[in-house]
């Protein structure tokens, strides 16, 4: 309950919410459009284009710290959470763009032209028919993008030095001094951060082993 009042938890907690929420929010907003275009449309450049994806995930955040921050800076974005979300959202997006692309791939088209054929846009079409078989990728995807916004560290330090705007991991971080640790509200705030997860993960946990493996092996 200190951890929770003294310490500032419920504030950092309430920012890695804020993040969290809207950062998988945008990354499966932009997956399932991504994903979907790279399935369903044929077009040049297209396995280029996927191929830029995929080396988006070997380039190291640390190194586009400086940048980033220069931008945000000229921006006055710094010490935003929506920055955060930005950022998050650009670093995520293009890894679960192509694991969207495996689930829409193994989903027969007929079924969206039937759609169409009744009356749907291709819009429509998407929204009625397409996303409700897409759920355990749906839940995948926000799975992965919610752990990975949860526990976003490095940008969250360097960009945020406001205290009211710290998320979790930083606020556990902050626990640690020079010269003395804080071990009860350490592993009270640790327990804090846990608790999120694993009631996702209890949520989703019948759709993630299956969709992950789906959009893995299809397309």
């Amino acid at each position: 309950m200190e951890a929770w009042t003294k310490s500032g938890f419920r504030i950092y907690f309430k920012n890695s919410l804020f993040i969290a929420v809207f950062g998988v929010a945008f990354i499966v907003m932009l997956s399932i459009l991504t994903g979907y275009a790279l399935a369903r449309f044929q077009f040049k450049g297209k396995n280029g284009f996927m191929l830029i994806l995929l080396c988006t995930q070997f380039i190291p955040g640390a190194m586009l710290i400086t940048p980033i921050f220069i931008i945000f800076k000229n921006l006055n974005m710094l010490n935003s959470l929506f920055a955060l979300v930005l950022v998050n959202t650009t670093f995520h997006f293009p890894f679960n763009s192509i694991l969207m692309r495996g689930f829409v791939s193994g989903i027969d088209y007929t079924i969206e032209e039937a759609a169409q054929i009744d009356g749907c846009s291709r819009i429509g079409a998407i929204w009625h028919v397409l996303i409700p078989v897409l759920k355990p990728g749906i839940a995948t995807i926000a799975a992965y993008g919610f752990i990975s916004c949860w526990n976003e560290f490095l940008f969250s330090f360097m960009f945020i030095s406001k205290q009211g705007k710290l998320t979790l991991p930083v606020g556990l971080k902050n626990l640690v001094g020079e010269f003395s640790i804080n071990y009860g509200q350490l592993a009270a705030g640790a327990v804090i951060a846990v608790v999120p997860t694993l009631i996702l993960f209890s949520y989703v946990q019948k759709n993630l082993v299956g969709g992950l493996s789906s959009g893995a092996v299809k397309g």
